[in-house]
């Protein structure tokens, strides 16, 4: 069930990619597993999926110790800055950094550790008072702020676009999203462009493809609905 419930997400995405004309290699299908058990995350492994998303730091802390190393773990929740430290050893990519001081807490840990951390740059495009991120304005300065930093790697931008019934009304926010990394790069006089643009879930993630996003973030229509009724909170 869950393979095939894969298998049917990276077919939306390779169909999206036909329509928009994009090599359906670029774009990375990220399983976000919070709240689902370890078992699920090793099915899926079995089948050769490698990259998974989680939102809370003790759980992915308990998930890496459980499961094969060479799993890509993929921080998209919100971080603060003394957690970042139980990641910092192994995660793959933090989606979420919203501040200079989060950016600088992840330099020196990941300094401890003697390696470079990918990040993204979380951006509130629609503005939504419950949405964590930095506005579109602040971007730039955060931007140029974390390429300062010599242990972390700014690949890009990711933004979580509002809930709504019909997909195509996100589709303006992924586009301003994909601007701004357009803009952001174009004013970069650095050799290190950005590449990725982290957008799109279950619900619009083919809009998302279809305006460039490099990375779906999908939850619920590989691994089911959720239990919030246990959810885990980060250490």
């Amino acid at each position: 069930m869950l393979s095939e419930n894969l298998e049917k997400v990276r077919k939306t995405v390779e169909n999206a990619c036909h329509v928009s004309g994009r090599d359906p290699g670029e774009v990375l299908v990220l399983a976000v597993s919070k709240m689902k058990p370890a078992e699920d995350i090793q099915a899926l492994y079995d089948v050769g999926q490698r990259d998974f998303g989680e939102n809370y730091v003790q759980e992915m802390q308990k998930k890496h110790e459980a499961l094969p190393q060479d799993i890509r773990w993929h921080m998209i929740g919100h971080l603060q800055k003394n957690k970042v430290k139980y990641i910092a050893p192994y995660v793959t990519m933090i989606h979420s950094v919203d501040s200079g001081d989060l950016a600088a807490m992840i330099e020196k840990e990941a300094a401890k550790c003697g390696r470079t951390i990918d990040v993204l740059i979380e951006v509130n495009v629609a503005g939504e008072d419950t949405k964590y991120g930095t506005d579109p304005a602040g971007a730039a300065e955060l931007a140029a702020y974390i390429r300062t930093l010599p242990h972390v790697k700014l690949r890009g931008l990711m933004t979580s676009a509002p809930y709504v019934a019909d997909p195509e009304e996100n589709r303006p926010v992924f586009r301003e999203l994909r601007q701004l990394m357009i803009d952001l790069n174009r004013e970069n006089d650095n050799n290190d462009s950005m590449d990725i643009l982290s957008m799109g879930m279950s619900n619009d993630f083919a809009v998302a493809v279809e305006e460039g996003s490099a990375c779906v973030r999908v939850g619920t229509l590989i691994f089911g609905e959720r239990d919030y009724g246990n959810k885990q909170q980060s250490v």
